[in-house]
C-alpha cells in the first residue's frame, strides 16, 4: 500500500461519498487509488467548479465536502471556492498535489509553497511529508473541518510522498459529546426576556448548522418574540410563521430596519457577525444582546452581550423557555410591521411589466418551488433580490454565498444540491454575469445526471455595481457587456435551453423546465431600473408605522 492509497482509505473511513476534481500529472496516484474505491470521483472541468461543488455538499450534509486538485494553477484555482467554504461556515477538505519534497527547495515548474498560500483561506492546513502521519492529518482534517465553526482544511500531498510504501490503518473517528449552557447565563438570560417589552430574535446559520429549527420556532412561539433571520438563517422559522419578519442583512434600509430601532432587546441565535454586521443594525452599541451559541461571541464594540449562553442551541433555548415568564401578546408595531412586510411581497403577484421585475420573478419561483425544493443563488443584483423576497419553510432550501459572497457558485452548487437531494427540484439562480464564470459545469451536470435548472436573471451587465455607481455617483461605467444566446448555448451543449418573452410565461416554463430530465437553462430579461426604486423607498422610510 503506498500513501496516496492509505489517504483513499481514511477518506472512505469518514464517510467520504464524492470527491470533485481535476486530474493532474501530481495527483495521478490519488487518482488511481480513488479507481478501486467506493468514493465516486467527479471529474469537473474547473477546479473552482470542483471547490464550490464541495462547498455546498457540506453545508446541505454537514459533513465535509472534498475537493482534489493538482498543485499550481489546479490549486490557484482551487482556492475561491475553499475561502467561500471557510468564511461561509461550510465544512471542506481541499486535497492538493505537490511537487516531490526533492524539487521544494530549488526553482521549480509550477512550484508553489501551497501551505503558505491556503493558511488564510483554512482553519488548518498540513503537507504530508511522511507516510505514517497520513491517517493522523486525514483524522485532524476532518475533526478541525467539521468542528463549530465549520470551514475549509487543506491537505497538500507531494507526489513522491504519494507514491512511498506505508504501512498503517484509519483512525478512529471520536464522537464529540454536546456542551451546555451554564445554569447561571441560562438563568440570566431568562430574567432579561421576562423584562423586555418588545425582544427581537436575530437568527443566523449557526441554528441551522445545530439542527435548532424546531426548538427556536417553539422558542418564539410560545414567548411571542418575532424573528428575523441573515440570509444564512433563511427557513430556520416558516415563511408564514405570524412571528417571522423575515430576512434582515440588506445593505439598504429595509422594513426590518424599524424592528432594530424599536427593540429593547436582540437575542442573537447562532449569529455570526459576518452574516450581518452589528454595526449596521446597533451602530452606537446601546441595543441590550443576549448571545445563544455554540461558541462565544467574537468581539466587536456594536456587539457586546449583556449574557452569552454557549452550548447546545436547541438545549440552550428548551432550558431559557422553561425559566421565562412572558405571557404578553406580540407587540402591535411588529405584528403592523409584519403586514406592511407581506404587502410589499404581495403587490409584484399580478404585475405583468416586461422585462420582468424581480420582485415578480421571485414571486412566481417561490409559488412554482415546494417547501423541500432549493434554490442555490449566485451573487449580483439578484442576489439581493432573492435575500429580501425568496421566503423559506426549511432550513437549506435557499443556499446564499455571504461571508465571501463569491460569483460563479451557483452552477456548481446545484450540481451539489442534485446529488444530495436527487428527489428534489433545484434551480440555480444567476446573472448574465455569474453565468459566464462557471458555466462550463453545466457539462459537467449533464454528465453525472444531475437535472436542475439555472434561471440567468439577464440585464447585459453587472447589475449590483451599477446600482453602487448610481447611488455614489449619480452615473455608472464599465459594467455593460454583450451575452452569447444562452439558448442556442444550452442547446448546443445537449441541455434544453428556454427565453421568457412575457411576465406569463415564467411559470409554465419553469414547470416544464423543472419535469425535464436534462438540466435546463432559462434565459429571462430582468429590469434593474427596480434597484434605484428600493435605494428611494430605502431614503424615504419612517418606523411610524
Amino acid at each position: 500500500m503506498n500513501t496516496a492509497q492509505l489517504l483513499v482509505k481514511c477518506l472512505e473511513n469518514e464517510g467520504v461519498e464524492y470527491v470533485f476534481g481535476l486530474p493532474g500529472e501530481e495527483n495521478l496516484e490519488v487518482l488511481e487509488a480513488l479507481r478501486n474505491s467506493s468514493i465516486k470521483f467527479i471529474t469537473t472541468r474547473h477546479e473552482q467548479g470542483a471547490a464550490f461543488m464541495a462547498d455546498v455538499y457540506g453545508r446541505l450534509t454537514g459533513k465535509a465536502g472534498v475537493c482534489l486538485s493538482t498543485l499550481g494553477p489546479g490549486a490557484t484555482n482551487l482556492m475561491t471556492g475553499v475561502a467561500d467554504a471557510n468564511l461561509d461556515g461550510a465544512p471542506l477538505i481541499a486535497i492538493t498535489g505537490q511537487v516531490g519534497t526533492d524539487r521544494m527547495h530549488i526553482e521549480s515548474h509550477q512550484y508553489l509553497d501551497l501551505v503558505a498560500m491556503f493558511a488564510p483561506v483554512t482553519k488548518w492546513n498540513a503537507q504530508i511529508v511522511r507516510p505514517s502521519t497520513t491517517a493522523e492529518i486525514v483524522r485532524k482534517a476532518f475533526k478541525v473541518a467539521q468542528s463549530e465553526k465549520p470551514g475549509a482544511v487543506h491537505i497538500d500531498l507531494p507526489e513522491n510522498i504519494a507514491a512511498m510504501a506505508v504501512e498503517g490503518n484509519p483512525l478512529t473517528k471520536d464522537n464529540r459529546e454536546k456542551t451546555f449552557g451554564a445554569y447561571q447565563s441560562l438563568n440570566k438570560a431568562a430574567v432579561a426576556i421576562s423584562k423586555a417589552k418588545s425582544p427581537l430574535l436575530l437568527v443566523g446559520n449557526g441554528a441551522i448548522r445545530a439542527n435548532a429549527s424546531d426548538a427556536l420556532t417553539q422558542f418564539a412561539t410560545r414567548l411571542n418574540i418575532p424573528v428575523a433571520n441573515t440570509f444564512m438563517g433563511k427557513g430556520v422559522i416558516p415563511y408564514t410563521h405570524p412571528l417571522a419578519l423575515w430576512t434582515t442583512g440588506l445593505q439598504k434600509r429595509d422594513y426590518i430596519s424599524c424592528a432594530f430601532e424599536e427593540t429593547d432587546l436582540v437575542i442573537a441565535v447562532g449569529y455570526d457577525l459576518i452574516e450581518y454586521s452589528p454595526k449596521k443594525w446597533n451602530p452606537d452599541g446601546k441595543i441590550p444582546i443576549i448571545h445563544i451559541g455554540a461558541l462565544p461571541a467574537e468581539i466587536d464594540s456594536s456587539y457586546i452581550p449583556m449574557v452569552e449562553v454557549v452550548g447546545d442551541i436547541s438545549d440552550s433555548l428548551n432550558e431559557i423557555l422553561q425559566r421565562a415568564d412572558r405571557m404578553e401578546k406580540i407587540d402591535p408595531f411588529a405584528k403592523q410591521l409584519r403586514a406592511d412586510i407581506r404587502a410589499g411581497y404581495e403587490q409584484y403577484a399580478a404585475d405583468d411589466g416586461f422585462p420582468i421585475k424581480p420582485q415578480k420573478l421571485i414571486y412566481d419561483l417561490r409559488q412554482v418551488l415546494g417547501p423541500e425544493d432549493i434554490l442555490i443563488s449566485d451573487v449580483g443584483a439578484h442576489k439581493m433580490w432573492i435575500a429580501r423576497h425568496y421566503h423559506c419553510d426549511r432550513p437549506n432550501t435557499c443556499l446564499i454565498s455571504n461571508g465571501f459572497a463569491a460569483m460563479g457558485i451557483a452552477i456548481p452548487g446545484a450540481v451539489a444540491a442534485k446529488l444530495v437531494y436527487p428527489d428534489r427540484k433545484v434551480v440555480a439562480a444567476t446573472g448574465d454575469g455569474g453565468f459566464m464564470m462557471n458555466c462550463q459545469e453545466l457539462e459537467t451536470a449533464l454528465r453525472v445526471g444531475t437535472n436542475f435548472v439555472t434561471l440567468i436573471f439577464n440585464d447585459g451587465g453587472y447589475g449590483l455595481i451599477e446600482w453602487k455607481q448610481q447611488d455614489y455617483f449619480g452615473h455608472s461605467d464599465f459594467i455593460k457587456f454583450g451575452n452569447p444566446d444562452f439558448v442556442k448555448f444550452a442547446e448546443s451543449m445537449g441541455l434544453k435551453g428556454y427565453r421568457v418573452e412575457s411576465a406569463t410565461d415564467l411559470i409554465p416554463i419553469l414547470k416544464e423546465a423543472l419535469a425535464q430530465d436534462v438540466p435546463c437553462v432559462i434565459d429571462c430579461p430582468v429590469d434593474y431600473r427596480e434597484n434605484a426604486r428600493f435605494s428611494q423607498l430605502s431614503g424615504d422610510m419612517s418606523c411610524n408605522l
